[in-house]
């Protein structure tokens, strides 16, 4: 229980940043307001709910099975290999860009699809020179099989990297 608090309290704080406040001064910057609902908004929505639910499901994921958070500082004792992770290496950060996405098509922003892109591109990288690393010298050999099966990015049959 205590594992799921830890994991709610840090993305809690994560997600207030960068998928609130930062964005809610970009659209201030910008002077966008919230938008007549039409039908961007009801597909950003739907695309953001996605993402959330997509995001939510792996948080799930990361205290049940690994026993541990999303945070760098206090991750999963156990390699996640289930429930999302069974398609895509990174399901976390792709509800983040799909959820991130919904909001920039909800307000019809550039500024924000910038900070998306800019977002995803920090991940990226995150992922390939940090995240990796760290995990094959957890999980060694565990890690490297699941490497060759799952996709970093994409669902589908065999991994590339």
């Amino acid at each position: 229980m205590f594992t799921f608090v830890r994991a709610i309290v840090y993305a809690t704080l994560f997600i207030s940043l960068v998928f609130l406040y930062v964005p809610a001064r970009i659209l201030a910057q910008t002077g966008i307001v919230q938008p007549a609902m039409e039908w961007p908004q009801i597909a950003g929505m739907i695309i953001g709910g996605a993402g959330v639910l997509i995001a939510l499901w792996c948080l799930v994921a990361f205290v049940r099975i690994g026993k541990g958070t999303p945070a760098p500082f206090d991750p999963p004792r156990r390699l996640v290999i289930r429930g999302p992770y069974r398609f895509v290496r990174n399901p976390m950060y792709i509800g983040g860009a799909l959820a991130f996405s919904g909001v920039a098509l909800f307000y019809e922003s550039i500024a924000l699809l910038i900070y998306g892109c800019i977002l995803l591109t920090g991940s990226h990288l995150f992922v390939v020179f940090y995240e990796e690393p760290a995990l094959r010298g957890m999980f060694g050999q565990e890690y490297e099989a699941y490497c060759r099966r799952v996709r970093r990015w994409l669902p589908g049959a065999g991994a590339t990297h």
